[in-house]
Formats: C-alpha cells, sequence, structure tokens
C-alpha cells in the first residue's frame, strides 16, 4: 500500500469531521503505513481499535490498548506497527467484536467506490471473516485513505464477489462520499475461487480460518471448498487426481518444511507411474530462488499460474527447484507462463533445464 509524505497528515485528520467516525465505538484500522494516523485519531478519541493481525496467522484482530495514563507520544508509539506488538491484546472467533466502523489500506480506488488493492485478497478475506463472525454489518461504513493520484476509473469487471468496496475516500484535497451501490461481501464465500493461492494451502496459513469454517460447517452451512468442488466433478480425470494428490502432499510436508527448510525433499504427485518410468518427464529449471521463500509460496504460485507440474524437487538450500511435466509442450507451456515471476522480491530464472531426466531421474548438477 502506498505510502505518501506529503498530504499523508491531512487525509488522516480529515477522518475527524466524519459523523460515521464520531460516532463509532469500535473501528478496525488496516496496520498500513498510510493509515497510522488515522489509528492514532482512534486512540486520542479514547475509541476501542482493533488491527488486523499480520497476514492473520496469529487471529483475526489485535485489540490496541495504552496503558494507563499513556502521554501523547505514546499513543503515537501505539499507533505504529511498534506500538501494535507492544500494545496488543489477540481478539479471537469468541472476542465478541462490534464493528462501527471499517478503514482500509487502497493502491487504487474509484469515486464510484471500486477498490484494488495488493492483490493478495487480505482485506477482502478480513472483512468477510468480521461478516461471517457477526462483526460487521450491512450498513457498517468502509473508509480508505490514498493520495489525490490514486483515484482512477476501474472497469467493474475487475470486480469480483468477494471484492470490498468503499463508503468514503479521504484524500489531502478531497472527501469523497461514493454511495456505491455495489453489495460488500456477505461472508465467505468457500465455494469461489480461492483469495489467497489455492484453499487447502490457505486454510493451513490462516488457522482462524480453519476455525470458522468448521464453526459454520456446524450450523449446516455449505463450506465445500472450490478445490474440493473441481475434485468430485472430475474424479477420474488425472489433471483432478493430480491437483488433489498435490493439495494432499502439501500438508504432511508443511509439518516438517520449516523444520527441514533449505533442505532438498521430492513431491512426486504422477498421475501414472507409467509417466515415471517411461522417461517421458520434461523437467524445468527454477533458479535464483531467495533463501527466505518457501516451497509453499512456490506451490501457490504455480497453482496461481496453472503450471502446476506432476513433481516438485526442491532444494532451496541450493536456491532451486526442478519441476516435471507429462511432455515437452507442457513444460514450454508453464515456462511461458511464469516468465518474470517474483518470489521474495526477485525475479525467477525459469527454463526447461539444459540435461533431462531419464526415466525418473533428474540430473541436478546440470544447470548453475
Amino acid at each position: 500500500i502506498p505510502f505518501f509524505t506529503q498530504g499523508s497528515h491531512q487525509a488522516c485528520c480529515s477522518v475527524k469531521e466524519l459523523e460515521v467516525f464520531n460516532r463509532a465505538h469500535e473501528i478496525k484500522v488496516d496496520p498500513d503505513k498510510p493509515l497510522e494516523g488515522v489509528r492514532l485519531a482512534a486512540l486520542q478519541a479514547k475509541k476501542t481499535l482493533l488491527v488486523p493481525t499480520p497476514r492473520l496467522r496469529t487471529g483475526l484482530f489485535n485489540r490496541i490498548v495504552p496503558p494507563p495514563g499513556a502521554t501523547k507520544e505514546i499513543l503515537r508509539i501505539c499507533a505504529t506497527s511498534q506500538g501494535i506488538k507492544e500494545y496488543s491484546v489477540p481478539v479471537g472467533l469468541d472476542g465478541k467484536a462490534q464493528v462501527d466502523l471499517v478503514v482500509v489500506g487502497s493502491v487504487a480506488v474509484s469515486e464510484k467506490g471500486w477498490r484494488i488493492g495488493k492483490g493478495e485478497g487480505y482485506a477482502d478475506m478480513e472483512y468477510a471473516m468480521m461478516v461471517s463472525m457477526g462483526a460487521v454489518q450491512e450498513d457498517t461504513p468502509v473508509i480508505t485513505i490514498v493520495h489525490d493520484c490514486q483515484v482512477v476509473d476501474i472497469a467493474e469487471e475487475l470486480l469480483d464477489d468477494h471484492d470490498l468496496t468503499v463508503d468514503y475516500i479521504l484524500t489531502p484535497t478531497r472527501t469523497i462520499k461514493t454511495n456505491c451501490k455495489r453489495p460488500k461481501p456477505q461472508g465467505i464465500l468457500w465455494h469461489k475461487a480461492s483469495y489467497l493461492c489455492s484453499h487447502y494451502e490457505m486454510l493451513e496459513k490462516i488457522p482462524i480460518l480453519k476455525s470458522l469454517r468448521s464453526r459454520e460447517k456446524q450450523t449446516g452451512k455449505d463450506v465445500t471448498l472450490q478445490d474440493e468442488h473441481s475434485d468430485l466433478a472430475n474424479a477420474n480425470t488425472p489433471a483432478a487426481l493430480n491437483e488433489k494428490a498435490m493439495a494432499e502432499n502439501t500438508r504432511p510436508q508443511a509439518a516438517t518444511g520449516s523444520a527441514q527448510l533449505g533442505q532438498r525433499y521430492v513431491e512426486s504427485d504422477f498421475s501414472s507411474p507409467q509417466l515415471e518410468e517411461s522417461g517421458m518427464i520434461t523437467t524445468v529449471y527454477v533458479g535464483n530462488i531467495p533463501p527466505s521463500v518457501r516451497v509453499s509460496e512456490l506451490k501457490c504460485a504455480l497453482r496461481e499460474f496453472h503450471a502446476t507440474p506432476l513433481r516438485l524437487n526442491w532444494q532451496g538450500a541450493q536456491n532451486r527447484a526442478f519441476l516435471g511435466y507429462k511432455d515437452k509442450s507442457a513444460a514450454e507451456s508453464a515456462v511461458s507462463s511464469l516468465k518474470g515471476l517474483s518470489l521474495g522480491g526477485s525475479v525467477l530464472r525459469v527454463e526447461l533445464a539444459k540435461n533431462q531426466r531419464h526415466k525418473g531421474q533428474v540430473e541436478i548438477n546440470s544447470q548453475k
């Protein structure tokens, strides 16, 4: 989310002029740097301030609790990322949160209230989870704060049902009431394509989401994942068996992946053992993988770009991986799809391996 120094303070301060801010008791504000002034305004007005936990990995919210008699300087610290770490307590699904106002960061927004975020979907997911747990209502207002240059025309066809819209846009020079008519997310759309990689991986990354899904399942709600719909509909196709096997293999590997980070291991997801034995596999080399990147992030990207391999040979310590595809055509298509892919701040090197596997073997020293 872009941070702009010139005008950021004015844009944040203008939130205090909004009636929806003044009458709110409990406010959820994203942890983005451009929203720091709004978090400070909420604390100064003695409102309950909720901030999402980073990537939802340890829960949904943290409630910022300044120490008794906090000075103005301490409140400023509480509004920063440091303060979120030092002066907060977690709020779980049973925290009985009742959010009166939601403030989100944006990369771009239109005067109609259509919003584009970083593309990872966390703001959309957070709002959907708040709906599902009863923390927001249909009329709970949503505000975003941006620079004037971030207010642009956005084509409606870019939006999906899970995308969050905004009711107010605050810039250094304007306060825009969007009067947006597009409905906001009505909860988590379990059956739709995932906002955050594959649903299987998403549930492993976000434990609170798994808990919420279990809770909704107990109430009788259909919580079938899009991945599961595909498996059921195409249960006898090699592609579906492939994808299901890869998702299932992710879970046991995840338990050892962090303990063995950087070590070599291989995941096999062949729909037909004869493929490996026949030597038909074509290998793609992926290099320049940063040490901080985990195998789960690569797998997520492969699914997103429709380049899921039959076999993944991860060699994190050597900053590389080898992907096995059923034939040269599939491998070349994967190389084309993954061209320019960036993970961990580095553009990956993706190309056909110089020495191809023969009868299921990969020549791992063939590419530097």
